[in-house]
Formats: C-alpha cells, structure tokens, sequence
C-alpha cells in the first residue's frame, strides 16, 4: 500500500462536487415543502366571521 498525498488533493474535487450536490437536493426539498405549505394552506379566518 503506498501512501500519496496527491490523491487527496486530486479527489478534494470529487468530495467537493458530492457536498454541492447534497446541498442542491436539500435546497429542493426545502422550496418543495414551501411551495407545498403555501398550496395546501387553508384559508384563515377572522374570530369575527364564523
């Protein structure tokens, strides 16, 4: 086994590129929940009008 330190350096691309992408999806699922939230919210009404 031989132990080189360029080989971190050349995968800190690749490690880079798989953060980004967790980090989209989860941005996605956020704005979908949102989106979902302000759709399915039910109209509020005041304590006057029942």
């Amino acid at each position: 086994m031989n132990f080189t330190p360029m080989a971190f350096i050349d995968n800190l691309y690749y490690m880079g590129m798989g953060m980004l992408s967790i980090f989209g999806v989860i941005a996605i699922i956020i704005v979908m929940t949102m989106l979902l939230n302000l759709i399915k919210l039910p109209a509020k009404k005041d304590k006057d009008q029942k």
